[in-house]
């Protein structure tokens, strides 16, 4: 029996970068033959609850031979029970995860997505240069910055899985 790794993606409205970031690692971890990958997202606010995911970032996801299906929800502190790893997009996301930890590990099992990115690896997340660990948030802008978001994300990713 393969084990099991649950992994949840957290921004804050769960509805451009979490659910990229989702897509983006369930399709790659069809791949992985020794380990299944769970994989859910989130956001720290219920403004999109319920909402699928924004048209072009599914439109990036899909465009990439991604397939996904998205309902937007909001973080839960049940998910410190039910998942292995939780991935920020940003800091203020990162803060507000951390500040509804109730114990040491359940903090410890929260993460910045892009610290996986090999490049980004060494930036502590609590540094000056943890901004540069921020994916930024590409809702009311063209689709050429989700195109931009889906590449940051996905080295992130593709780090994640070789570290898993």
């Amino acid at each position: 029996m393969k084990p099991v790794i649950k992994v949840e993606m957290v921004c804050l409205g769960n509805i451009c970068r979490s659910p990229m970031a989702a897509a983006i690692l369930f399709n790659k971890a069809k791949a992985r033959n020794d380990i299944e990958i769970v994989v859910s997202s989130s956001g720290t606010s219920s403004w999109h609850t319920g909402e699928g995911a924004h048209h072009l970032s599914q439109k990036t996801w899909e465009a990439a031979g991604f397939r996904y299906h998205h309902t937007a929800r909001q973080f839960s502190i049940s998910s410190f029970d039910d998942v292995d790893l939780i991935l920020a997009m940003d800091l203020t996301n990162r803060a507000n995860i951390l500040n509804a930890a109730r114990t040491d590990s359940d903090r410890a099992k929260v993460k910045m997505l892009r610290s996986f990115d090999p490049t980004l690896a060494h930036i502590d997340p609590t540094s000056p240069e943890a901004e540069a660990l921020v994916v930024p948030d590409p809702w009311g802008n063209e689709i050429e910055t989700y195109q931009e978001v889906f590449v940051m994300v996905e080295k992130a990713v593709d780090g994640l899985i070789t570290s898993l």
